[in-house]
This record gives C-alpha cells, sequence and structure tokens, in this order.
C-alpha cells in the first residue's frame, strides 16, 4: 500500500489543495525522546479520519500538537492553508478545532447544561461590564446560548434534555461522553477531534456511539479526527485510517487497505488472524 507524502507547507498559497487540516512533517521532542517524528497528514472536510497504533505511538501526542497543548519542535500545522503553530488552546478553539478526552473532563460539580454552556465561551461577545450589568443585549446572548446548548443536548435524544439540571457526576460513563461531545460542538467546530470516544463502554453503547459520529458527519458537516482502539469501530466508521508506530507514521489508506498491510499487522496487531478475527466483529 502507498503511503500518501505531504509537501512540507507554509501558509495559505502552499497548502494541499482542499485540505482542512494539514500536518507537514512534524516532530515533537521531548529531551532525547522522539514522541513524533515526520508526521504527515491530510484532512479534508468531511472527512473522518482514524488515527490507531499501540500504546504509546504517539496518537495522543498528535491531538496535543493539533489543540495547541503542545508544540511542534519542528514541522506545521495548517488549519485552512494558515499555521496554528504558536496558538494557544483557546485561540485554536476559537479557529474551529474543538476535541474531547481519553479520560472524560467534565466539571463534576456543575449541571449537564451548565458544562455545555461553558463550551460555547469563544461564541460569546460580553465582556467583563456586560456581564457584571446584563444589559439587555447581554440578556439575549444568554438566552441564544441556553437554547444552542438544549438543540446540543437533543442532538442526543431525549434523555439528556431531561437531566439538563442534574450534576454530570450522576450520569452514566456514556451519557458523560455524549455531554463531553456536545460541550465540543458548542464552541461551533470545523473540525472534532475524538479521543477514544467509545473507550469503557459496552457493545451496545458502542454501536450507539458510532451512529453519533456518523451523524456529527453526515448531519452538521462536521469533519473528524479520532483515536480508537476498537479495530472494529475504525474499519466501519473511518473514510480513511493513519496508522502510527513509535512515533512514525507506518501507513495510511482505506480501512481494507491498512487492515491487510503487513506492516499494521505487526506493530498493532502482531497477526493476520487476529485482524480478521477483530474486523469480523
Amino acid at each position: 500500500m502507498t503511503v500518501n507524502s505531504v509537501k512540507p507547507a507554509g501558509d495559505s498559497a502552499e497548502y494541499s489543495s482542499g485540505a482542512l487540516l494539514e500536518l507537514s512533517k512534524v516532530t515533537k521532542r521531548f529531551g532525547g525522546l522522539v514522541a513524533v517524528q515526520d508526521v504527515d497528514l491530510v484532512i479534508k472536510p468531511r472527512e473522518i479520519i482514524s488515527v490507531i497504533g499501540p500504546n504509546g505511538a504517539g496518537k495522543t501526542t498528535v491531538f496535543n500538537l493539533i489543540t495547541g497543548i503542545y508544540r511542534p519542535t519542528t514541522g506545521n500545522i495548517l488549519l485552512e492553508g494558515k499555521s496554528l503553530v504558536g496558538d494557544n488552546p483557546d485561540q485554536i478553539v476559537a479557529r474551529g478545532i474543538t476535541r474531547t478526552f481519553q479520560n472524560i473532563r467534565l466539571f463534576n460539580n456543575m449541571t449537564v447544561l451548565e458544562n455545555v454552556l461553558v463550551g460555547q465561551h469563544t461564541q460569546l461577545k460580553a465582556g467583563l461590564l456586560g456581564s457584571l450589568f446584563r444589559p439587555p443585549r447581554v440578556k439575549q446572548e444568554e438566552e441564544a446560548a441556553r437554547k444552542r446548548a438544549l438543540d446540543l443536548l437533543t442532538f442526543f435524544g431525549t434523555a439528556l434534555l431531561e437531566r439538563q439540571d442534574e450534576f454530570v457526576m450522576n450520569l452514566s460513563y456514556a451519557e458523560r461522553r455524549r455531554v463531553e461531545i456536545a460541550r465540543a460542538l458548542a464552541a461551533n467546530p470545523k473540525l472534532l477531534l475524538l479521543d477514544e470516544p467509545t473507550a469503557g463502554m459496552n457493545e451496545a453503547e458502542t454501536l450507539e456511539a458510532v451512529k453519533y459520529v456518523r451523524r456529527l458527519r453526515d448531519e452538521l458537516g462536521l469533519t473528524i479526527l479520532l483515536i480508537e482502539h476498537k479495530l472494529a469501530v475504525t474499519m466501519g466508521i473511518s473514510d480513511r485510517i493513519a496508522v502510527l508506530d513509535y512515533g512514525r507514521k507506518i501507513a495510511e489508506g482505506l480501512p481494507e487497505e491498512v487492515r491487510r498491510d503487513e506492516r499494521v499487522i505487526a506493530a498493532y496487531l502482531g497477526k493476520s488472524a487476529r485482524v480478521d478475527q477483530e474486523a469480523r466483529e
């Protein structure tokens, strides 16, 4: 299988045609440890791209680089042709990239609705004085934010809407995952990064989560980059899959191509029989 390569890019005039996000020769070093090395990746609008690989392959580091938690040692990351490198996480959210985390990060002492409202902070225009004195325009903005938060909860059915005033600590694991996604959606992203969205879920909950991910793309028009360890999920949901091993991208392509790639079998699964077994599950 051929691995697509990406030319090093500067800003808008040089980026790949039609790309929403582009990683070009991205490397991240922590002292003597190279966590990510020369990673190229092009993501086009409305794609669902999965990043897979064994533990320690650099998957979450890539997410942290895209979202500004880390800065690349070398290389460039472009959103719609303009570099993200040097932007802080809040600036990157404002530019249209949001994420969830492998370990759910919600405010447990806040309600479901309040957690989703927090996600809209980059969209609101009221400053300190507006928040203190609350003129009519601020009240209108707050009401619009509340309505949008409720609309986002209804995307997942009626269960979260009915529990909007409960503390999130009282929800099931799968429900808290949905609240975290709703909070990420509240910032009106162009690109949504999902870090193991089905981790800790049983089979029924996993199937439901897969449906939601598809709907995020099909109904909301989002582009999605996800990390996922369940091979059946990545094979069934992804337009393309990129495989990392020891910080390098060793393969990229259609799910069926990646499933048969001997480098992936050796690095990620160990033997082809396991690939066939998990792909059928």
